[in-house]
């Protein structure tokens, strides 16, 4: 999972004849409603970069690193927007997860924020977020409280602090019961050495009444080369880097748990239109 785009401007920004009958039926509408989900995603995806402003590509070394994740996706994809306007802006993401036999999970957040400030460094925060995979879908969230941005004169350094009422809906796939939670977000970037790097991410710290403990942690910071710095590349909008999922309390593993710590890294390419 990715939030910031180029971050640095976000902050502004799953023994009869009848029984083997039963069972190849069984069999066989598992097998096209996997195949339905694949060819939705795809289609989701295709739609969906059309309207990017970045695309990424991470290898996962989550199976690599930990023998309990074995079962973990090794690919995901990303499209970003990010939209300023002179109320606010929209934001959103995409993530998309694949195994050998094709596209298994999807994932997005979507946020609108309004300015409440003359200096545009105070403003109100909507969010959902919601996703599914083979088993089900996840359950969904509305999120909505203030949020407070800053960025530097040039804008190579920004960050945003967001507190934020955070809703569950019921689940059905996973009889899930509604509640109420509250979430603070971090949200940061940072351009460097000539904008040749970027390091860009967020942090997540959320109260979550089904897991031990009772809170949960996520962050996901990113560390980009970008190609188009170098002369004569100045067209090559192509970054080359990698994302680290610190996170606990929020991964699950091949177990069906997910109380413990990991720090999965990736190994990412990056195209900004």
């Amino acid at each position: 999972m990715s939030f910031p785009l180029e971050t640095a401007t976000f902050a502004f920004l799953a023994i009869t004849d009848v029984g083997f009958v039963y069972e190849f039926k069984l069999i066989n509408d598992m097998t096209i409603g996997i195949k339905r989900i694949s060819s939705l995603l795809v289609f989701m995806f295709v739609s969906v970069v059309m309207m990017a402003q970045n695309v990424q590509f991470h290898y996962d070394l989550g199976h690599v690193l930990y023998d309990d994740l074995d079962s973990r996706p090794a690919v995901t994809t990303t499209v970003e927007m990010f939209k300023p306007d002179k109320w606010g802006n929209t934001f959103f993401f995409i993530d998309f997860d694949y195994k050998n036999d094709g596209a298994v999970g999807a994932y997005w957040e979507i946020s609108r924020e309004l300015n409440i400030s003359k200096n545009r460094q105070w403003a109100m925060h909507v969010e959902y977020d919601g996703g599914l995979n083979i088993g089900g879908s996840f359950q969904h969230a509305a999120l909505v409280g203030p949020a407070w941005n800053w960025a530097s004169a040039d804008f190579s350094r920004t960050f945003s602090l967001q507190l934020l009422y955070k809703y569950y809906f019921y689940s059905k796939s996973s009889h899930a019961r509604p509640f109420s939670s509250v979430q603070l977000t971090e949200v940061w970037g940072i351009n460097f050495h000539r904008n040749m790097f970027t390091f860009s991410g967020y942090a997540d710290l959320w109260y979550d009444r089904n897991v031990k403990g009772k809170w949960a942690f996520c962050a996901e910071p990113q560390i980009w080369f970008n190609f188009n710095t170098l002369k004569g590349w100045n067209d090559i909008n192509l970054s080359v880097g990698s994302e680290t999922e610190v996170s606990y309390n929020f991964v699950w593993n091949d177990s069906g748990h997910n109380n413990r710590f990991y720090a999965i890294p990736t190994l990412a390419f990056k195209w900004t239109f």
